[in-house]
C-alpha cells in the first residue's frame, strides 16, 4: 500500500512539473549535436540526439530554433534536421505549430538568422498571411535574405506603379528599396530604373567603397617570390618614405578613383604591373569601436591588414574577380583606422590574365555599406 502511495505521489509530481524535467533533457539533446565536429565527431551522438528530439513536441520548437546562435553549419544541419521532424510529426498527428512564440522569434533580430529564418518557413507553410505581414517590416533586417525579400516587393511595387503610369510612386518605391539593397543584382536593377526616372544614384557611397588610396609600388613578385616577401610596409608604414623597388626608388602616391564600383585599376596607374607587388593604403575613421567586415574584389594575390594586425591572404591568381568576392572580419577602434592592402600580380601574358585591380569596402556583418566618418564630414561640407 506504501509502495502504491509513494509511486502515485512521484506520478503527481510529474505531472505538474512535467516542464522542469523535460527542459533539462532538451538542453542535453541540444548541446549534444551542437558539440558536432569535423571529421565526423560526435556524429553518431548528434544523430541520436535528433531521434530523440523528433518525439518532442511542438511547443519545443522555439527552444530548438534558439540553438542555432552558436552553431557550426555541421550541427546547424542536425538541427534543422530535428525541427523539421517536430513540424511534420506534429501536422501529421493533427496538431498545431506555436504561431505566436514562432513570429516572436522571427521577430527576434537577436536570434541566429539561420534559426529565424526557418521559423519563418514554418510559420508561413501554416500561416498564409505571416509574409505580408512580416516582410515589408524587414527592409533594414540584419538578416540579408529577409532583406532581399523586402527589397524584392519594393521593386515588384515599383514596377506596377511605372506601368499604371504612376513615376512618383515609383520612384519612392525604388528609392526605399535601395535602402536596404545589398545584392548586387537588386541594386543593379534599382539603380537602372531610378536612372531612367532622372533619380541621381551613387553606388559608390550606397555600398560603402573606399575610393581614396595611397599606393606605392611596385615590389618584386618575379616567380611568385612576392606573397611571402616581407617588404618595408610591412614593417613600418611610414607615408613620407622613399623605399627601394623593383627597379627604382618609390613613394607612396596619392589616388583615387570615380569608378562607381568603387575599382582600383593599379595596372592603368603603374607601370610596370607584370610579376609586381603593390601597396594600398587608407584611412577609416569609426566613431566607435565596432566588428564589419572588409569585403575585397580582386583577380589577385593579396594581404590585407587592419591598424598593423594581419587579418588574412589569398596566394592565387585570376580567378574573377567580384563584389564582396572575399570576406575578412575586423574590429574597428574609435577615431582613425589604418587598412593595408597588399596585392600581387604575377607574369602571365595571356589576355585573361592582365587584369590588376581591385575594390574594397566596409560593411557589418549582413552586408550594409558603412561610410568612413571622415568622408561623410568631407561630403557634407
Amino acid at each position: 500500500m506504501r509502495c502504491w502511495m509513494i509511486g502515485a505521489v512521484v506520478v503527481a509530481m510529474l505531472a505538474v512539473c512535467g516542464d522542469a524535467f523535460a527542459a533539462p533533457e532538451l538542453e542535453t539533446l541540444l548541446e549534444t549535436i551542437k558539440a558536432v565536429g569535423r571529421e565526423g565527431q560526435g556524429n553518431a551522438a548528434a544523430g541520436q540526439a535528433v531521434s530523440e528530439l523528433s518525439q518532442r513536441g511542438a511547443e519545443s520548437l522555439p527552444l530548438v530554433l534558439a540553438a542555432f546562435a552558436d552553431a557550426n553549419p555541421l550541427a546547424a544541419n542536425f538541427l534543422r534536421s530535428a525541427v523539421e521532424a517536430i513540424a511534420d510529426r506534429a501536422k501529421k498527428s493533427g496538431k498545431s505549430l506555436p504561431k505566436s512564440e514562432l513570429e516572436k522569434f522571427i521577430t527576434n533580430k537577436e536570434q541566429d538568422p539561420r534559426g529565424r529564418r526557418l521559423a519563418y518557413e514554418l510559420l508561413s507553410n501554416v500561416d498564409a498571411s505571416a509574409p505580408d505581414r512580416l516582410i515589408p517590416g524587414m527592409l533594414l533586417d540584419p538578416s540579408p535574405e529577409f532583406r532581399r525579400d523586402a527589397v524584392a516587393r519594393l521593386i515588384e511595387s515599383g514596377e506596377k506603379a511605372l506601368k499604371d503610369k504612376e513615376n512618383d510612386a515609383a520612384k519612392a518605391a525604388f528609392k526605399k528599396a535601395l535602402s536596404g539593397a545589398t545584392d548586387d543584382d537588386q541594386v543593379k536593377t534599382v539603380a537602372k530604373q531610378l536612372k531612367e526616372l532622372k533619380e541621381e544614384v551613387d553606388l559608390k557611397k550606397h555600398f560603402g567603397f573606399l575610393t581614396e588610396w595611397r599606393v606605392i609600388g611596385p615590389f618584386d613578385n618575379v616567380a611568385f617570390k612576392g606573397f611571402d616577401a616581407v617588404y618595408p610596409p610591412e614593417e613600418k608604414l611610414d607615408l613620407t618614405a622613399t623605399l627601394k623597388g623593383q627597379k627604382d626608388d618609390v613613394k607612396w602616391e596619392k589616388f583615387a578613383t570615380d569608378h562607381e564600383y568603387g575599382i582600383f585599376n593599379i595596372a592603368k596607374q603603374v607601370a610596370p604591373h607584370k610579376g609586381a607587388t603593390m601597396y594600398a593604403v587608407t584611412e577609416f575613421h569609426s566613431p566607435a569601436a565596432r566588428v564589419v567586415e572588409l569585403r575585397l574584389g580582386t583577380p589577385n594575390a593579396w594581404k590585407l591588414w587592419l591598424n598593423g594586425k594581419l587579418l588574412f591572404g589569398r596566394d592565387e591568381y585570376h580567378r574573377g574577380m567580384a563584389i564582396d568576392q572575399y570576406r575578412v572580419r575586423g574590429e574597428l577602434k574609435p577615431g582613425a583606422n589604418t587598412i593595408l592592402l597588399k596585392i600581387c600580380q604575377n607574369e602571365q601574358t595571356e589576355d585573361w590574365a592582365q587584369r590588376y585591380e581591385f575594390q574594397l569596402r566596409v560593411a557589418d556583418l549582413s552586408g550594409i555599406g558603412i561610410a568612413s566618418q571622415a568622408a561623410q564630414a568631407t561630403s557634407q561640407k
